[in-house]
């Protein structure tokens, strides 16, 4: 095989990089392109209900296997898919958005095409997406095409943002040299600058060696840039106490004995936030310091003797290293402190959250029980994925095993991202181990945004357990404002018959709705293994919410009060 067409060429790049799934809808601008997912192999075609939920698909796949792809249409079906691009933007995911164009000789002549505006602009959706990439491309030369490609799936790789590429119509079934594969995509970060990078690391050593009560906090990126690895064995080394953010949930083992719990400000456990707080040292990892993600901005750090660990630089107190990269500093650190650390005296950590007390099987279902209950479910390896509301702050009090993965779109916060998400993390979680389960928690309310997803699910007999927590509308936004306003309200839905609306054959339907039921059910052996995509319906009541959840309601209310 000498040559090979484009689109086959961009498939087999992604096989490369390990993208096996392909996200998107067909539409009569990228059908011929579709056609060589077929010819790829190994490659499979997702077919997803609408370009939004593909968006938030291709978000979660790429949060468990590094990078992802989807493929829209011109138009109307790149500009559906963008709020989840925006998602991916906001919060540092390598997600390909590959674009069919319409033809390169209908450009030039500005035909009034459908998909277009009626002006002749064909520019005017890339220049859209620009804001929201890392970089882009349209082809517009099938000799230039192929390093094109390259380019754009390294950049979406390693910079975890999106990329937007456009191929035209008339040039995927054009020829390139099959030889252009045999050289791997070159994947690796460029070195630190050597000067700085070892200032970098003098002033850190000379931080951690003067700390008596230093502490390590690892946020989003520790995930996102692929640093956990080293975060944790810079806990092992240096015995420091270790937190995690709301968004940084699951970057480092809670087993360890070194973990102290999660911090969000003043809405952290009273231990954490004073363990925090009170540190002389705070070395932080991947930092992403959103509202949710900080109880909104409440961080009150006592001391100024704050490093940050960044993908693309290094603050250090007030200075700050532009193009210092943390994967770097991190594995040299790793070399150097043992001796910075040999005076160090551990300091305890927090005790975790006490387990539920035991009461009555009657006992109606309450948010603070449910996820604090929810660690005894889970599993070592698990991927656990919490929409927006309750959800999201109700897993900051479950303690997770180790090598769980945790998905909480914190930042970006678009009601309905963990439908798609779950559907993407689930394809990915089978690509690497079919065992691997993937356990979904969404309020009734925000299911009815994403809900086709479960469609796609089914389709490809995708074993998910879907827990849907019904208490009956936008509990979030009921906290920050409008208990019983009208447009809090949702329809109700008949949420166990969903897998039957959507088709499924081989299904589990459960509703709990006490203690002694959750338990129960919970407890099953046969329920532990995913054997079948399951629904749980869990019955709770109305205004009922996680503790962190009520505090942030009332701070969020305030700073929209002041203007």
């Amino acid at each position: 095989m000498s040559e090979i067409t484009l689109g086959r060429y961009l498939f087999e790049r992604l096989s490369q990089v390990n993208v096996n799934t392909i996200f998107g809808l067909p539409g009569d601008f990228n059908l011929s392109l579709l056609d060589k997912i077929y010819e790829t192999p190994g490659m499979r075609w997702a077919g997803n209900a609408n370009e939004l939920n593909a968006a938030y698909a291709a978000d979660g796949y790429a949060r468990i296997k590094g990078m992802s792809c989807i493929i829209t249409t011109f138009g109307v079906g790149e500009l559906s898919a963008l709020n989840g691009i925006a998602g991916s933007y906001a919060e540092h995911v390598g997600v390909l958005h590959v674009v069919g164009v319409p033809s390169i000789s209908s450009q030039a002549k500005q035909l009034l095409l459908h998909h277009t505006l009626g002006n002749g602009d064909f520019t005017v959706f890339h220049r859209m997406s620009a804001n929201i990439s890392e970089t882009t491309a349209m082809v517009t030369d099938i000799a230039t095409a192929p390093a094109e490609i390259d380019r754009c799936i390294r950049t979406t790789y390693v910079t975890q943002r999106p990329v937007y590429l456009g191929l035209p119509a008339n040039l995927v079934d054009l020829k390139v040299p099959a030889s252009l594969l045999e050289t791997p995509i070159d994947l690796s970060l460029k070195p630190n600058d050597a000067e700085a990078e070892a200032e970098v690391l003098e002033e850190v050593l000379s931080l951690i060696k003067n700390a008596k009560n230093p502490v390590i906090l690892a946020d989003a990126c520790c995930s996102r840039h692929d640093v956990k690895v080293e975060t944790r064995k810079l806990i092992d080394i240096t015995q420091f106490p270790s937190f995690v953010t709301p968004m940084g949930k699951g970057s480092i083992d809670e087993q360890n004995p070194r973990f102290g719990g999660v911090y969000v400000g003043t809405l952290s456990r009273p231990e954490v936030k004073e363990a925090v707080e009170s540190a002389d040292l705070i070395l932080s990892v991947g930092a992403l310091l959103s509202d949710f993600n900080t109880g909104s901005f409440s961080y009150s750090y006592k001391t100024k003797n704050i490093v940050e660990f960044h993908s693309d630089h290094i603050k250090i107190r007030n200075a700050t290293f532009p193009g210092v990269q943390m994967k770097f500093v991190l594995q040299k650190l790793l070399k150097s402190v043992p001796a910075a650390v040999k005076g160090y005296k551990p300091v305890p950590v927090p005790a975790g959250i006490p387990a539920n007390k035991k009461v009555a099987d009657s006992t109606p279902l309450k948010q603070e029980w449910m996820w604090n209950q929810v660690g005894k479910f889970l599993q070592e390896g698990d991927i656990v994925i919490t929409e927006t509301g309750t959800s999201a702050f109700g897993i900051n009090q479950t303690h997770f095993p180790n090598n769980t993965y945790g998905i909480s779109q914190v930042l970006w916060g678009s009601i309905g991202f963990t439908t798609g998400a779950t559907l993407g993390a689930a394809f990915a979680a089978e690509e690497i181990d079919p065992k691997r389960r993937v356990i979904l928690f969404i309020g009734d309310g925000s299911l009815q945004l994403t809900v086709q997803e479960i469609s796609t699910m089914v389709r490809w007999n995708l074993k998910p357990y879907l827990f849907i927590l019904n208490n009956n509308g936008y509990t979030i936004e009921k906290l920050i404002h409008g208990p019983t306003a009208q447009y809090n309200e949702i329809q109700s839905w008949e949420h166990l018959k969903l897998l039957e609306t959507f088709g499924a054959k081989d299904y589990e339907n459960h509703r709990v709705a006490t203690t002694g039921e959750w338990n129960k059910l919970c407890e099953n052996k046969e329920f532990n293994v995913n054997s079948r995509i399951r629904v749980i319906e869990v019955m709770l009541p109305v205004m009922d919410a996680p503790q962190s959840l009520i505090k942030q309601g009332e701070l969020t209310a305030q700073i929209n009060a002041r203007g």
